[in-house]
């Protein structure tokens, strides 16, 4: 019996770290997709945000995802990813920032830019550097 209830702890806690660290990186990931789906998604950011310009956007857009990343690996993985959580959070954002370019080069009146994906690596790596160091230590 008691390696039973073992069994459904482990469960429990699995369905847990899924919904709380990974199901938020689905769903910014998602938001991000969609996003790059439109062919004028700047009708959809506010004005305060349009103003700091395209590459400070793509900076603070996959900073976010590489926190949500580092946060999922960190405490959502296993321990294997626990250590590796801040290279891979990084490498994850930096993968999709990629994806979403190829994505948009297919998107009507949208085209892939190699000076977003820097922008999205260099957001990616200072916002999940910088997480690790202050939030998470």
């Amino acid at each position: 019996m008691q390696n039973g209830q073992a069994l459904s702890c482990r469960a429990t806690h699995v369905a847990g770290s899924i919904w709380r660290y990974w199901l938020p990186v689905a769903a910014y990931a998602g938001l991000i997709f969609y996003l790059s789906s439109l062919s004028h998604p700047e009708e959809y950011v506010p004005s305060l945000l349009a103003e700091l310009g395209d590459e400070v956007l793509h900076a603070v857009e996959y900073g976010l995802l590489s926190v949500l990343c580092y946060r999922a690996f960190r405490h959502g993985a296993g321990a294997w990813a626990a250590r590796y959580a801040l290279q891979l959070a990084i490498v994850a954002a930096a993968t999709y920032g990629v994806t979403d370019e190829v994505h948009q080069a297919f998107v009507p009146l949208r085209v892939a830019e190699a000076g977003d994906v820097l922008m999205d690596m260099i957001g990616a790596a200072i916002a999940a550097t910088g997480w690790s160091w202050t939030v998470e230590p």
